[in-house]
């Protein structure tokens, strides 16, 4: 248990901070999830479509800390090249 008030304060922070991030990577899950469902449909247009609203907000995260720039663009360069593969 926390005993002095920079602890204390450090736990109030944490958590603030673990539902902010957590509330981002959701957002960017289902920004990404569209983006598979619409390559698992076989509809490139709509797949392009939905993969260019999710590029600025997956982006952000790394921006914000909450995802790894490579993790990013490593999940960027497979969602470009499935949606390639449609067409």
């Amino acid at each position: 248990m926390a005993n002095t008030p920079q602890a204390k304060k450090r736990i109030r922070r944490n958590d603030r901070r673990a539902d902010i991030n957590g509330a981002r990577i959701s957002r960017i899950r289902t920004f990404v999830k569209k983006v598979e469902s619409a390559i698992a449909a076989g509809d490139k247009s709509a797949a392009a479509t939905a993969l260019a609203a999710a590029q600025p907000e997956i982006y952000r995260g790394v921006s914000k800390g909450v995802l790894h720039k490579n993790t990013v663009s490593r999940k960027f360069s497979r969602l470009t090249k499935a949606i390639a593969a449609l067409g």
